[in-house]
């Protein structure tokens, strides 16, 4: 198996957490964008198909490794949406602030109590395109929906949900805080346990 892994994602910022996250375990991680793949069709009803779709997409047309993430933000009031549409989640031509601006207010006057979400992630690895058994971790982080805007950093809903845990928003972490309790940094130290137990 190649030692160079293709990171299928298109979202640069997303790429940038992924990326940070996964050179502390000494992996040869290559945007797929340095081999002109394009995105893939995210018509799966899960993230778990989602991120299967976009692996795979990334192996064919390398023939290398693949990983790919799909994640999301769940809010129990909504009865789990944006869910898996939570990047399109304001509409065609959307961005992180009006998917941010739709959610604040489908939520409008709902108590505190009522807010709670929790987001999600799906890593999939693919040995190969053809792959029977990728290996797929996950991971959730809990907290709630804010009422406004909180901290400049991360990307997405990050301004708006709130982690109890540590007492910020999730804008308000230093991407290193972010990385230990955040559902991206679980499901890829779940990942990278898994992966260091293949056999080269």
């Amino acid at each position: 198996m190649s030692d160079t892994i293709v990171l299928a994602s298109g979202n640069n910022k997303k790429l940038a957490e992924l990326s940070s996250i996964l050179n502390q375990f000494n992996l040869n991680i290559v945007p797929q964008s340095e081999y002109d793949v394009s995105d893939a069709i995210e018509d799966g009803l899960s993230f778990i198909e989602n991120a299967i779709i976009k692996a795979r997409h990334a192996s064919q047309i390398t023939g290398l490794p693949a990983i790919a993430d799909d994640s999301g933000i769940e809010v129990d009031f909504l009865n789990g949406r944006p869910g898996i549409y939570s990047a399109r989640f304001g509409g065609e031509n959307t961005n992180d602030q009006k998917n941010l601006n739709k959610l604040l207010q489908e939520l409008q006057s709902v108590p505190k109590k009522q807010r709670t979400a929790r987001y999600q992630c799906i890593i999939v690895f693919m040995r190969h395109a053809e792959d029977p058994t990728p290996i797929i971790s996950q991971g959730s982080w809990e907290g709630y929906i804010l009422e406004s805007e909180q901290g400049n950093g991360g990307f997405g809903y990050d301004p708006i949900f709130y982690c109890p845990q540590s007492n910020k928003s999730a804008a308000q972490l230093l991407p290193e805080e972010k990385a230990k309790i955040s559902h991206r940094g679980i499901a890829l130290r779940h990942f990278a346990q898994r992966y260091s137990q293949i056999e080269k």
